[in-house]
Formats: structure tokens, sequence, C-alpha cells
């Protein structure tokens, strides 16, 4: 294996930079859900108990952490960047270890096919970076999980909790952590799995014992538009088994958007289908065969349940589940979990190369694999056709983001919406604001998804909406607790859209082309959340990272003991 790795890290490493070509330059990354700053700051919404459901905890916090030390799109960047190449080792690891007759060319197949399909394209076109450390983390947890089932050491336990942590990166990934450490376990192991699981879930499932925000309001709704989205010529079950399948047709690769799609699919199969055939005739050569047969277990019944629930009476189950389970909405976007097929599809890869490795030399056997991979999805390449690239702020923001303190009033934006299309960018964007200003923002939840409303407004953000839509009365902004008002002109002309009470009594504090910043005088104090609520939720985040930090000892104690152990070996006369 230490033969292997120096390998599987150059060919991860080059495919990720691939993969990631525009985004490696000087920037920020401000595409669809992907957001980041110059600096992002500590706020309740940070720590996932403002009036908003904790969808990107601990992430939030990471970031403004971090970004107080580096520059914030270099550090999501790199954090991206980190999460494709080591997820890309961990799937190859895998593979080695369970597979060993398929040499070096199946562990490096297995890395290629892990970063090289449909589900990370889309993921990076939807802008969910902090999914992807998730994804990137399975590898490493279906090995970490099978060591403590076979040895339930204090070392393993802590390696194990830690990778947990770092799927933990989102509450999705979490989940998916959860379910490839369960499988891959024993029932006698699985309260240490669980004792792990809720320590590296804490900032999340703390975060939604602590606030009342709902993350959907209507399970039939969210359902029907975050569902599995069939590719042409398909179907869901086809879908599912081409690893594609995101809600959202535009952050679809283009050679997912016709009936190519199908001739890729076909070929994925066909790799994974050798792959497949062959660890099950071979499977007294297998060194960790009930390990095997988990992973096959669980990723044939993601595949059947996630085309099952596409349609019909699996959809209807799946929204009234969504609608009854406090925070059952982490389910709704189901063509997500296609992640946890992975890593079965990464050994069947390396398992398929063991096969033609019998019929051909194994440089053709790999060559085979990655022909067949690769080939149907071109437009995987540099930022995903070219779709992602970093973009500079105009000047203005950085302005507004000194002016504007942390403790003189939450901030209102208008135009009103969760999402923006901004004249410096060329795509659909959630708004910087909540990140790059050190004051609170008002947002307002509100998802809608093709005319439809899936999540419904705060009250407090549908109040201070409506004050703004009828003129901006600064006496109503200050009881809501409004402090500031940050204006953005969406239009690139000259004249932004002023809600004109507002014009006429508020004070104009700065006046760019791109955004113009009015004050609000003595803003109330609307009930942030209380010292208890913050304290918990820091103690929280505290743990995650502790665990994160006490595993990665953990994990390189037996290298300094190795290292130790040579120094003191005597030196042959």
């Amino acid at each position: 294996m230490h033969r292997l790795l120096p390998t599987l890290w150059v060919i991860s490493a080059a495919l990720t930079a691939l993969i990631l070509g525009p985004l490696l330059r000087p920037g920020y990354l401000l595409y669809r859900d992907a957001v980041s700053t110059p600096r992002s700051y500590m706020t309740d919404t940070t720590l996932g108990i403002g009036d908003l459901p904790p969808r990107a905890v601990p992430q939030d916090w990471a970031v403004a952490l971090g970004s107080s030390v580096v520059d914030g799109g270099f550090l999501v960047t790199a954090i991206l960047f980190a999460a494709l190449t080591i997820g890309g080792v961990g799937y190859g690891r895998l593979a080695a270890h369970l597979v060993p007759g398929a040499g070096r060319t199946g562990a490096v197949a297995a890395t290629i096919v892990s970063l090289w399909n449909p589900f990370v394209a889309e993921r990076l076109l939807q802008g969910h970076w902090g999914l992807l450390v998730g994804y990137g983390a399975l590898g490493w947890i279906a090995l970490a999980a099978a060591r403590y089932r076979d040895t339930a050491s204090m070392r393993r336990w802590c390696v194990l909790a830690a990778l947990l942590a770092v799927a933990g990166f989102t509450p999705s990934g979490s989940l998916f952590g959860l379910v490839v450490a369960v499988v891959c376990v024993r029932a006698r192991r699985l309260i240490g799995v669980l004792a792990a699981w809720v320590l590296s879930a804490l900032p999340w499932l703390v975060a939604a014992l602590l606030t009342s925000a709902s993350t959907s309001t209507d399970g039939t709704a969210g359902v029907r538009a975050f569902g599995l989205r069939s590719e042409p010529g398909l179907g869901p079950l086809g879908t599912v088994l081409g690893l594609g399948g995101i809600w959202n047709a535009d952050a679809a690769p283009a050679s997912r958007t016709f009936w190519w799609a199908a001739v890729a699919t076909v070929c994925l199969i066909a790799v994974v289908g050798v792959g497949s055939i062959t660890l099950w005739r071979r499977r007294e050569l297998l060194v960790d065969a009930p390990l095997v047969r988990a992973l096959a277990v669980l990723g044939v019944v993601v595949v059947v349940g996630l085309a099952i629930t596409a349609f019909g009476p699996g959809s209807g189950a799946l929204a009234g589940v969504v609608s009854a389970i406090p925070g059952g909405g982490l389910l709704r976007d189901s063509s997500k979990f296609v992640a946890l097929v992975m890593p079965i599809v990464a050994v069947a890869s390396a398992a398929a190369v063991w096969r033609l490795r019998d019929l051909v030399p194994s440089g053709f056997a790999l060559a085979a694999v990655v022909l067949l991979v690769v080939a149907p999805l071109p437009d995987l390449a540099w930022g995903v056709g070219g779709r992602l690239s970093t973009v500079q702020y105009p000047d203005d923001w950085a302005r507004v983001a000194q002016l504007v303190p942390a403790d003189a009033g939450d901030v209102a934006l208008w135009p009103p919406g969760t999402v923006r299309q901004y004249p410096f960018t060329d795509s659909p964007s959630l708004d910087p604001a909540a990140r790059m200003l050190r004051a609170p923002v008002v947002e307002s939840g509100e998802l809608v998804v093709d005319g439809a409303t899936i999540d419904e407004a705060t009250p407090r953000a549908q109040q201070v909406t409506e004050t703004l839509r009828t003129g901006g009365d600064p006496t109503t902004l200050a009881r809501l607790g409004v402090g500031w008002v940050l204006v953005e002109n969406l239009s690139g002309t000259a004249q932004p859209d002023i809600p004109a009470t507002l014009a006429g009594r508020a004070d104009v504090v700065f006046r760019g082309h791109d955004l113009v910043l009015f004050r609000i005088g003595d803003p109330a104090d609307v009930g942030d959340a209380s010292s208890t609520a913050r304290v918990a939720a820091y103690t929280a985040h505290l743990v995650w990272a502790a665990l994160i930090i006490c595993g990665g000892v953990a994990a390189l104690w037996p290298l300094r003991r190795r290292r130790a152990r040579s120094e003191v070996q005597p030196r042959e006369d």
C-alpha cells in the first residue's frame, strides 16, 4: 500500500486540477449555492441558530474561522481541491484493499471513476462544494469502519470519528457517513459507531434543537421540486445507474442533456457489471468479502430506493417522511444519495480491471476502463466545460463591508429574494452579503422553484420585505431590528431601484454603482439568540473540530512509532 499511495495521490491531484482548472485562478466562487468572500464572520446564522434551517453547519463556521487567517476565496478552493483529491485516493485505497488482485491499475481505475462521473459534475454545477467534502470521505470511512469492526481500539474509534466529522462538513454529508459506517460494521460495534456519529454531528444536531425554523413547509411540493430528474432515454433506474439525476436541469453537464447520456450510462454499467460479476465469481479470493457484500447491498438498496421514490406511491411516501420527520427536508433532494453507490462502483471498477488483465496487459485493461468512463463525459474537464470560474467583487462590496459594524442592527437587502443574478457574474447565485458583512443579514429563507413556493419566508423577513415594498419606512424598519438597508444594483444600470420612502428619509452612508447603503437609526433589539444557545452552538462546533484533530493524531501515531523504532535499530558494522 505504501508503494501504491504516491501513484494514487498524483493521479487524483492531476484529475482534480483538470476538473477545477478555472477555479485555481485568483478570485471567488460565486455560482448558485457556492459563495466565497474575502472574509466571512461569526453570526448566529453561521452557527446555525438564526432564523434559517442549519443547512450549512459547520461549513460556514469553519470558513468564517479559516478566512480570519487566509483569504476566503483561496480557502474554499483549497478545501474543495483537497476534498476531491483526498476522496479519489480514499476510493482507490479502498479498492486496493478489497481487490488486491487488480493491482495498481485497478486502484487507479477506482480513483478515476470516483472523480470523473456525473455526480461530481452536477454537484459542482449546483454549487454543492461542501457536499463533495462528505462524498470524498466515504471511501476512507468504509475502510476505517471495517478496521474498527475487526479491532475496537480507541485509536481506531478516534480515526473513524474524525472521518465522520469530516463527512459532517454539511448535514447531508453527515448522513452519508453514518450510513456507510453502519453498513460496514458488525452489530456489536454499532453503539461505538453511533456515539462517534453523534459527536461528529453535534453542530447541526444542536442547531436543529435550538432553532424553530422548518426545512420544508410542503413535503409534496419539496419532493416534486427536488426529486430525481430522469435523463433522456434512461428513466429513473437508468439515471441512478448512470450516477446522475440532479433535480436542476441547468446543473447538468451538456453531455447529459440529450441521448448521449444513455450511451455514457451504458458504458459505465458495462464497467460496473463486469466488475460485479468478477467480484461474485472470485469472492473466495477477496480480502474482505463481507465488506464487499455490505457495500454491494447498500448500492442496490440505494439504486432501487431512488428509482422507487421518483414516481407514484414511492414519491408520496417520501413526501410523507419529509413532512412528518423533523429535519426531513434533508431527504427531499434525493439524487444526492447517489453518493452512497460510489464505494461499490469504485470497487467494481477495480474488479473490472482485474478481469480484463486475464485477457490483455494491465495497461490496456486500465485504458479500456478509463476510456469507457472518461470519454463519454468530456465536459467535466476545466470547470465542467468552462461553466465554473472565479469572479472578482466590485470595489463597492469591500467598502460597504468596512462600513457596517457588527453591533448596530441587522442588514436588510433590497430587492428581495434569495437568488441573485449580478452583472459581474455569468450565472445566478446566492447573495454574498450574509457572509461578507459583520452584521447579521435578514435572509428570508423563501425558496421558489419553477414558480412554486417550497419554503416560506420567516415571519420577520416577510415583515421587512413588505415594509420595503411599501416604501421602506425607517421607523418601521428600526422597530423590526433593521439598522441598515443594502440596495443592490442587479440591472447594471446607473440607477438602482430604491424604495421611495427610504430614499427620502434615511441617511445614505455609501452610494456606488453596484451598491447603495442606508443607515436606519436606533434599531430595536429583536431578541437574538440567547447566550446559552450561543455557548451550546460554539461548544458543539469545538467538539467537531476536536474530533478531527484527535483523529488526525491517532491516524499518524503509528507512523511516528515506526519511525522511532527505525531510529533505534543498531547499525551493522
